[in-house]
Parts: structure tokens; C-alpha cells; sequence
């Protein structure tokens, strides 16, 4: 979820996360119509999943006593990218299927192993991590209509260039520009191969 500008930060809420002084936390909740909630169910559906900390603390927070909501939520893997949080820390510990990693190369051993889809939600260090060090296989990025002019970027410090192809996209009556892309190659000399 980002705006015009890129800012992914703070999107579910106010609380969510202020720091940096940020005061438009929520900012999804206007575009939320039919369509929008019809994709992100469908985005719902069972994964595992590849979290950074700050993301990881909010959902145990509330996840495991609200996934109904989120169908397999609970019962799949929970990677969190940290290097301060362990195994024994409660958090961790209480919702189950949570594994602390804290090196690219877990990362790279991740994406290798057999299993199911590794999804990112938030998590906007770790973004920044994994295209830094072209981990990326595919973007689901939704577009909200508004700018905030600051907060935190999905695009920012260590992006390679790299080529997406749309594999689909739609546009939401609320406006919203939801796109998910495949990687399709690297970019050399302006040049777009495979």
C-alpha cells in the first residue's frame, strides 16, 4: 500500500507507526469500496510469511486472537528479520509458527527451500533489504490517489534497477491502481533483458 509519492508508512492507523513524527497513519481507510476488499481477500489466502520486526510486533499484537478474519494467518510460518528479537523472546514464542532470521543468507536458504508463497507485508526496511540485494520476485503494490509529501518510502536507499512486467492490474473504484508485477530481468546500459 503507497500513495503517489511512495509513502507506505502508517497505512492501517494512526498508532501504527508515528515515528518520524508522521501524522497521516490510516490513510487507506477512505479508498476501502467492493473491489478493493474483493482483491485484498483474495491476497489472504494461506502463505508464509517474511516479516521485519517492527511489522512482526504490531501483528502479534493483534493476529493471534483475530484470525478469523485472515484465514491461516496463524497456521503459517511467520519469518521475522530481526537482530534483536530470539527465539525465546515471548512474542515470538507465543504465536506459533514464528521463526527469527537475521541474516541475508537465511533469507536467500528461505526463498531456495520448497514450500509455500513467502509474502512481505509493511515490513519497509526489509523491503529496501530484499531489493538491495535483488530478493524481489514480484510486487503487489496498491497505488492510493493522495499525497502525503513525507513518511516512509517503498522505493528508497539501495533499489537496484531491475524490470517488472505487469502480470495484472486493476483500478478500484475508490481510484486505487492495484498492480502485481513479475520480475522480468536486470537493467544494463538502458537496456531491459532477461
Amino acid at each position: 500500500m503507497i500513495t503517489l509519492d511512495g509513502v507506505m508508512q502508517s497505512p492501517g492507523g494512526p498508532e501504527e507507526d508515528p515515528s518520524g513524527g508522521f501524522e497521516y497513519g490510516g490513510w487507506v481507510a477512505p479508498f476501502d469500496d467492493e473491489v478493493y476488499g474483493e482483491v485484498m481477500q483474495k491476497e489472504l489466502e494461506p502463505a508464509d510469511y517474511l516479516l521485519g520486526r517492527k511489522t512482526y510486533e504490531i501483528w502479534a499484537a493483534y493476529w493471534p486472537e483475530h484470525g478469523a478474519y485472515w484465514p491461516g494467518i496463524n497456521e503459517g510460518a511467520k519469518y521475522v528479520y530481526s537482530n534483536s528479537l530470539k527465539m525465546s523472546d515471548p512474542m515470538v514464542a507465543g504465536w506459533k509458527n514464528s521463526v527469527v532470521i537475521n541474516s541475508v543468507e537465511d533469507i536467500r536458504q528461505l526463498k531456495r527451500s520448497q514450500g509455500a508463497d513467502i509474502q512481505v507485508w509493511g515490513s519497509g526496511e526489509l523491503v529496501q533489504l530484499l531489493l538491495e540485494n535483488d530478493l524481489a520476485d514480484e510486487l503487489r503494490i496498491k497505488i492510493h490517489p493522495l499525497t502525503l509529501g513525507g513518511g516512509k518510502k517503498l522505493f528508497d536507499k539501495g533499489t537496484i534497477p531491475a524490470a517488472f512486467s505487469v502480470a495484472e492490474s486493476i483500478v478500484t473504484p475508490s481510484g486505487v491502481i492495484i498492480v502485481h508485477y513479475k520480475r522480468a530481468g536486470q537493467v544494463k546500459t538502458g537496456i531491459v533483458g532477461g
